[in-house]
């Protein structure tokens, strides 16, 4: 089979691997669409994520769908042919985060796309069977990559505590900020403040239910204030950009993934107001939510994928999301 693996910054080396039979309660999926996240873009640009540096060669690849090949002794349920989104978390369900329901902090955690396990820019991969979700037929396999990233946004609204009525900012109309706006709006903001400085993502950003897309200023946040705030840009000044537009006692979602090791909170603001910050570890136990809000909204959340490139064509992808070119939103690999 045939994967594309990071070998430094900036660089990926497509080579051949042999294609293992799937184990006991395994399915074998061949990979269909595998959306380009902002974390495979952290890795590609600067060489890790946050404090966690790349170990060349991995593979990336983290919003996979797929198609079933082959099935696994003990698995039933699953036929070749069939298709549906993957979840790329495997959790060993014993340790003491997930006995209290927080899987995503799993202490033994195996996530892929991680220096320590492969991630999906490949053609076959071999998963536990309940790692499948399968979706309708309205739901295509390519719009089944989108489950992954929906699920994130699903999480920041339950971790931030959202309520429908609220009013919500959000900081940067990348894909995942375009899903948080989604999401948002189904469940029932009352207004959603979007900034972002392209003008082609704000554009987006009003096509999927942002009330208001600014570039920089916030003058209606800055007289009425906004309960939540999310910060899916993680750049420059965005954290404090979330705090300034808050009213007394709002929270603030840290969604985005800083490439900085400290970055400056206005502390005195949020002492004064009672501002609550949440930080954001992937989602948890909501992709089976996600998948279910992707097949009844489809139409609403299909739109920001822009752009489709092959497996072979991983190089010149991961360029073009670098450079915003050519009006893309979401980037799938094919």
């Amino acid at each position: 089979m045939l994967v594309a693996q990071l070998t430094g910054l900036r660089e990926f080396t497509l080579v051949e691997q042999e294609t293992p039979e799937p184990g006991p309660g395994q399915l074998q999926v061949r990979v269909a669409a595998v959306g380009i996240c902002g974390s495979d873009m952290h890795s590609y640009s600067e060489g890790g994520v946050g404090d966690t540096p790349c170990q060349y060669p991995m593979v990336l690849g983290h919003e996979p769908s797929g198609v079933v090949t082959k099935v696994g002794a003990g698995v039933t349920g699953w036929e070749p042919g069939d298709y549906g989104a993957l979840e790329p978390a495997i959790f060993c369900y014993h340790c003491e985060y997930c006995l209290r329901g927080q899987h995503n902090l799993c202490v033994n955690l195996r996530f892929m796309s991680t220096p320590t396990e492969p991630g999906f820019f490949r053609e076959f991969v071999n998963v536990p069977a309940h790692n499948l979700l399968g979706v309708t037929r309205n739901v295509s396999v390519e719009e089944a990559s989108l489950m992954e990233p929906i699920a994130v946004a699903l999480h920041t609204l339950r971790l931030g505590a959202f309520r429908a009525g609220e009013t919500a900012l959000v900081v940067g109309a990348g894909p995942i900020g375009l899903l948080t706006i989604a999401a948002l709006k189904v469940a029932g903001a009352k207004k959603i403040w979007a900034v972002e400085p392209l003008a082609h993502r704000r554009e987006m950003a009003m096509c999927m239910g942002a009330s208001v897309a600014t570039e920089k200023a916030l003058p209606e946040t800055g007289v009425f204030g906004a309960e939540i705030a999310f910060d899916c840009a993680a750049k420059g000044t965005s954290v404090n950009d979330c705090i300034a537009a808050l009213k007394p006692g709002g929270r603030v979602v840290l969604t985005g993934i800083h490439a900085e090791l400290e970055v400056p909170f206005n502390i005195h603001q949020i002492r004064r107001n009672e501002i609550s910050l949440f930080g954001v570890r992937r989602s948890n136990n909501e992709s089976a939510d996600a998948r279910d809000l992707l097949q009844e909204y489809v139409k609403l959340f299909a739109p920001i994928i822009t752009h489709r490139r092959p497996l072979e064509d991983i190089n010149r992808a991961f360029e073009q999301l670098e450079w915003y070119s050519d009006g893309v939103g979401k980037m799938l690999i094919v």
